[in-house]
């Protein structure tokens, strides 16, 4: 579709602000939580974050859609957010690897966007105001009384409740062999991976070390688990609230009772928080994008990590404090936000676990993480060489 005579369009928040441009992708109706991201590359690997499911997306950066879309670059099987707001898409794609444009792209999925919209403003709005529910409305949907609009938003479920892993995850288990990846000789470890939204660069990246993957959905038991013999357990990034993953809650606390090397990411991170006895809540208006400062108590250096949460773990700064779950030992927040202070890792001190808010995998992002997976085949060898000692 061309960029000119486009059908109308209206990004509608659910405190009445309304925002004007044109239908992009899917003309239609599409609700979700109006959410920003700061990442000026990536857009690609952003949309196809299940993390994103039932968010609509707007892209601070103002030029969208430059180098095109390509199969490699996917991070899972869909996109699965709600909806796609830019201020200025490219006509044209211009990359040598891209094979389509993003608009035919959203358009195959059916994901309603608008483009032409003031993103810096919105943003604004909502850095102020906080993340709220929305809905673009383009074509025939854009015509209907506003009042109708702002009614319908406000009437959809909000994000705080929400469980949504179990809508994104693997349908079946899979294996990712080492081997596929690069990687020389016999497997090092053998992991479990729960999959409550995982992005495909995870699997790469362990794999690539030497790390025969088992994904599991995220439905699955602690004995599916065990059936696996594996030397370590993952949990992925995903949307929704933790609040709502009691299952996944008790599952990890069977993990941990265990013994078994644990590492968590993003959502994973928050469901270790809960197993170890600590609360949840929901942040103003999140961190997305891959600009994010932490600091790793560990290294002593700030890294810049990329990131997409609306929530967060309420766990104390500072020095180690037994777990509210005692029977854990103590724990520390290993990684913090130097923005707002916000916990971004935590880490076991009497057992062989961590998490981290963040992405490691850095798909899109910058590398000052990735040796986070290094650290995590480290704990599986030490485990396994006490327990053959012992």
């Amino acid at each position: 579709m061309s960029l000119l005579n486009r059908e109308p369009a209206v990004l509608v928040l659910a405190d009445g602000t309304v925002h004007h441009g044109q239908a992009y992708g899917q003309t239609g109706t599409t609700l979700g939580e109006a959410v920003f991201t700061t990442g000026m590359t990536g857009y690609q690997e952003t949309l196809t974050d299940p993390s994103y499911a039932r968010q609509i997306i707007v892209q601070t950066f103002p030029h969208i859609g430059n180098t095109g879309v390509n199969t490699e670059d996917a991070e899972s099987r869909a996109i699965f957010a709600a909806g796609y707001v830019v201020r200025e898409a490219a006509r044209v794609p211009s990359n040598w690897r891209s094979e389509r444009s993003l608009e035919d792209e959203l358009e195959a999925q059916g994901v309603v966007g608008i483009q032409g919209v003031d993103t810096r403003a919105v943003t604004r709005h909502l850095r102020s105001a906080g993340s709220m529910k929305a809905g673009i409305f383009s074509g025939a949907a854009a015509r209907r009384p506003l009042a109708d609009l702002v009614a319908e938003v406000q009437a959809q479920p909000s994000m705080a409740g929400a469980r949504l892993a179990d809508e994104v995850t693997t349908e079946s288990a899979y294996v990712v062999e080492p081997a596929e990846h690069g990687w020389e000789g016999q497997p090092l470890h053998t992991v479990v991976a729960l999959d409550l939204g995982l992005k495909a660069a995870t699997p790469r990246h362990l794999a690539s070390r030497g790390i025969r993957l088992h994904v599991l959905p995220a439905t699955s038991s602690f004995e599916d688990i065990t059936a696996l013999d594996p030397d370590g357990v993952f949990l992925s990034n995903g949307p929704g609230d933790p609040a709502t993953a009691d299952d996944q809650v008790a599952l990890l606390r069977q993990v941990l009772d265990a013994g078994l090397p644990f590492f968590g990411i993003c959502f994973g991170n928050q469901v270790f928080g809960r197993a170890l006895g600590f609360g949840t809540y929901k942040l103003p208006f999140g961190h997305r994008g891959p600009n994010q400062p932490v600091m790793d108590k560990t290294t002593g250096r700030v890294e810049i990590t990329s990131q997409n949460h609306g929530f967060a773990v309420d766990a104390p700064l500072g020095e180690p404090v037994m777990a509210p779950q005692a029977a854990y030992g103590r724990v520390e927040v290993s990684h913090w936000s130097l923005n707002d202070q916000v916990v971004e890792g935590l880490r076991l001190l009497d057992r062989p676990a961590f998490s981290v808010q963040f992405h490691p995998e850095s798909a899109a992002g910058p590398h000052d993480s990735v040796p986070l997976f290094d650290r995590f085949i480290a704990m599986m060898t030490e485990q396994s060489s006490t327990s053959e000692g012992a």
